[in-house]
């Protein structure tokens, strides 16, 4: 426990280091007010192991995440991206120390240890997925909290876009942060590009870097709600300013379209 405690003061540490008065803390704000994101990736092989994955989700971790309070879950098959079979799962927390708790109290949920066996205990010939790659991510100021599209209540047929912006430094992954919190945000509901999360990878490769999902009915809509936002004058202008130009700050993008499981929460 001594060293959860120093992990997450750690990481509070290293999110707002530079003192209260420094751009990083003015840029974060209130940490405590935002969210926590978990991504997991999930490499698969072709065969049995796509519906073990999502059958360990729908069987044993949703349910025992959601009786800890652990809600929504997404669940998300790759359509479109650089890896398939891959299956990414999205997991919001009130916080870092409900992130790092919630794996203890997992293990020791009865009804999740039976429920989970078939998935947990395989053995090593048969394994459920070939790896499993973490990210933790802590929500940006100009969007706190995750915001569920209205279709998932209802189960209506949506995609789902993931971006990862790679940076050459920290001050301009800093920069491009700054520039989602004080205006391309408000340009993205504008044009329709509609978010569900926007994060800051603490821990996980790619650093630094950030990562956020976009919905949509289809993917007519997603190419024409791109094409408004690239058309938008308060986009053009704000993308040729100087300092803010990808670049400048962005050096990679990673982009993968997804579509939900069944089981999925978002």
């Amino acid at each position: 426990m001594k060293r959860r405690g120093f992990l997450v003061s750690s990481l509070a540490a290293g999110a707002l280091a530079g003192g209260p008065e420094s751009p990083a803390a003015q840029r974060h704000g209130d940490v405590a007010d935002r969210e926590i994101y978990e991504l997991r990736k999930y490499s698969l092989r072709r065969g049995p192991q796509p519906q073990m994955v999502i059958d360990y989700y729908h069987e044993a971790a949703i349910p025992a995440l959601n009786r800890l309070g652990v809600r929504p879950v997404g669940v998300f098959n790759t359509s479109i991206g650089p890896e398939s079979p891959a299956i990414y799962v999205l997991v919001r927390f009130d916080s870092l120390q409900a992130a790092l708790s919630i794996p203890d109290q997992l293990l020791a949920d009865q009804e999740y240890r039976k429920a989970g066996a078939a998935f947990n205990d395989v053995a090593a010939t048969e394994p459920a997925y070939m790896r499993m790659e973490n990210s933790l991510l802590l929500a940006f100021a100009g969007m706190p909290s995750l915001e569920l599209p209205a279709s998932a209540a209802t189960k209506q047929p949506r995609i789902f876009e993931l971006r990862t912006y790679e940076s050459h430094s920290k001050k301009a992954n800093h920069t491009k942060i700054e520039m989602f919190n004080k205006s391309e945000i408000s340009i993205f509901r504008r044009t329709g590009l509609h978010p569900v999360f926007f994060g800051e990878r603490l821990i996980g490769p790619g650093q630094p870097s950030l990562t956020y999902m976009l919905t949509f009915a289809d993917m007519a809509e997603r190419t024409s709600n791109w094409a408004a936002f690239g058309a938008d004058p308060e986009w053009k202008k704000l993308s040729t300013t100087p300092g803010y130009t990808d670049a400048e700050i962005v050096c990679n993008i990673t982009n993968v379209i997804l579509t939900p499981a069944s089981c999925s929460q978002i």
